[in-house]
């Protein structure tokens, strides 16, 4: 089977981390040439195999290298282009991209955000196959001022493609439940219409009963990752049918489930009736798998045949937040066997 030509819909997909390493060390190059980086070349800070980076080292390639170099329009505008164009090349015909509205010493986070859709509307009116929608996220790390500044772009945005809120960021932060201080933000935004999509159970830290009942009181549309719930947890996500945005890779390489991939909750959640599944990506510019390989993940790993694979293709059209014309659009266009 053509996992690359078969069309695809990607649901959990951070900005920033999809950038492949081709296209950062590119803007370090233009970067170095006109002496505005005393940064390392990203080719050997992240070498062209490297794809095992844990929870420990993975943040902080991001706080302390990958945003201190793509901090002006012109390198914001060069690797959005790249990451549309490698979906685009994947066979991703459907596309939410996350990301935090981020101020850069050129930039202001309305200034980011702005600049973000209107690469990606060009891009679209250029490559119409591919439709990419904006989630702006809320870090774990951020006040409650900040993600309330986040939810005024998302409404502000929302003509210009926003489509949703995420809650993501280093799991280990507010735990305990702490996440509650975001309660208000994530109510508002739902009661206005917004999808609400959120990290969930990513790691232990994150997956305190507290704190699991209080996403699950904000109502999402849709949960990142699903590793460290309770049975209790597991029977409420199946009862509400969500859908689940599973990263295989992302989570066997970071060491963030046992088993490898046969023992992924993958193969768990399959079995399950009424949640829908969205193989996801996570971050293929750290990982290295794009989404056409983690379809051939798991018809590899659990023995999915053709058939099997174009039903779990079509599984996230219900979860997407672009809105009912959307779905349409791909209920048309997505392979049935």
């Amino acid at each position: 089977m053509d996992f690359v030509r078969l069309p695809k819909i990607e649901l959990h997909a951070h900005l920033t981390g999809s950038i492949s390493r081709r296209a950062l060390h590119e803007v370090w190059l233009r970067k170095k040439d006109t002496g505005n980086t005393d940064l390392e070349d990203p080719l050997i800070v992240m070498p062209e195999g490297k794809h095992d980076y844990n929870l420990q080292t993975f943040f902080p390639l991001f706080s302390s290298y990958i945003y201190n170099l793509i901090t002006d329009e012109e390198s914001i505008r060069d690797t959005t282009k790249s990451v549309l164009t490698d979906f685009l090349n994947d066979g991703v015909c459907y596309l939410e991209l996350r990301t935090t509205p981020r101020t850069t010493p050129q930039l202001s986070a309305e200034q980011y955000i702005s600049t973000l859709l209107d690469v990606i509307s060009s891009f679209e009116s250029q490559n119409p196959q591919l439709h990419t929608r904006l989630i702006l996220a809320v870090d774990r790390r951020h006040t409650p001022e900040q993600a309330a500044s986040t939810l005024e772009l998302a409404l502000t945005y929302r003509e210009q493609g926003v489509v949703g809120l995420d809650l993501c960021g280093d799991p280990t932060a507010r735990p305990a439940g702490e996440i509650s201080v975001f309660t208000p933000v994530f109510l508002e935004a739902k009661k206005k219409g917004l999808g609400i999509t959120v990290h969930f159970a990513e790691a232990e830290a994150s997956g305190s009963k507290e704190e699991l009942n209080t996403l699950l009181s904000w109502k999402p549309g849709r949960l990142g990752h699903v590793i460290w719930e309770d049975e209790e947890t597991k029977k409420e996500i199946e009862k509400r049918g969500l859908c689940l945005e599973l990263c295989l890779s992302c989570n066997v390489r970071a060491g963030m489930v046992l088993g490898g991939f046969e023992g992924h909750h993958f193969g768990h959640w399959r079995g399950v009736k009424g949640p829908k599944i969205s193989l996801s990506t996570d971050d293929v510019g750290v990982f290295g798998s794009p989404l056409s390989n983690e379809y051939r993940l798991v018809a590899e790993h659990f023995g999915l045949d053709r058939q099997a694979i174009c039903e779990l293709s079509r599984q996230p059209i219900d979860g997407i937040f672009g809105g009912e014309r959307e779905k349409e659009r791909l209920r048309d266009i997505m392979w049935t066997q």
